[in-house]
């Protein structure tokens, strides 16, 4: 059976390396497991977006960096076969941008996204992942990054029981960078 790691990051600028903060919840055997959740001192003290998760540069300001943080980050992820997340293609770029931006080994693990699964699955008016999680019942304190990542790990299992083959939800490799070579 695969392993996989529910993903969540909250973050505070427009670069998708100004992550402030990260929520994991392994997902085995069909069930919730351990999971991690950090907050993240940011590349700038400018920090946006507070309206939403409520996290302010003194909240932040003696956090580890990301790069600090990363060899717990990686070990939480190890053995594990794709990462799930709602609306998965922000939480890949982040990933991905943070990876580059500092240097760091990219697993490269397949993306999956609750948000297309709930699409293809669930007859909602809203497919938001505050919105999707009431509708299942599943308790979140919205923009909590572990809240998030436990929310969306609900919901892949979820929709795992419905019977929604888990590939259903799996994100295209995203577009490589063209070389404007001569």
């Amino acid at each position: 059976m695969s392993v996989f790691c529910a993903i969540d990051y909250e973050t505070c600028g427009p670069e998708r390396y100004a992550a402030c903060s990260i929520g994991l919840v392994r997902i085995e055997n069909g069930r919730l497991g351990k999971s991690f959740v950090h907050l993240i001192r940011p590349p700038s003290r400018r920090v946006l977006f507070t309206d939403v998760h409520g996290l302010t540069w003194r909240d932040l300001c003696n956090q580890p960096t990301y790069p600090e943080l990363w060899p717990v980050i990686a070990d939480f992820v190890q053995g594990c076969d794709g990462f799930v997340a709602h609306n998965a293609s922000f939480d890949r770029s982040v990933w991905r941008s943070c990876c580059e931006t500092f240097g760091l080994p990219d697993p490269n693990l397949p993306f999956y996204c609750t948000l297309k699964g709930s699409r293809a699955t669930l007859n909602l008016s809203s497919y938001r992942l505050n919105i999707v999680c009431s509708s299942l019942g599943i308790p979140l304190n919205h923009h909590e990054a572990l809240s998030d990542a436990l929310g969306c790990a609900a919901i892949f299992l979820e929709l795992g029981r419905r019977g929604l083959d888990v590939e259903r939800m799996r994100l295209n490799p995203p577009a490589r960078k063209k070389c404007r070579c001569s």
